[in-house]
């Protein structure tokens, strides 16, 4: 991707507000909620795949 999506102010502040909270974190609390962060971007992902492969008619249930 060439074009970087631009953040609204909105999404901003909260990327502005999330850093604080974690600057505030011990090493080990850092650690814990990065692993914890990944596994729900892993889900999220999984869940967006089984949405589209619905919607596209790609599980076998769209098509019949």
């Amino acid at each position: 991707m060439n074009n970087p999506i631009e953040l609204s102010l909105e999404q901003q502040f909260s990327i502005h507000s999330f850093a604080n909270q974690v600057q505030d974190m011990s090493h080990e609390q850092a650690k814990d909620f990065l692993v914890k962060l990944y596994e729900q971007m892993v889900v999220r992902e999984a869940t967006y795949k089984e949405l589209l492969k619905h919607q596209w008619g790609l599980d076998g249930t769209g098509l019949a």
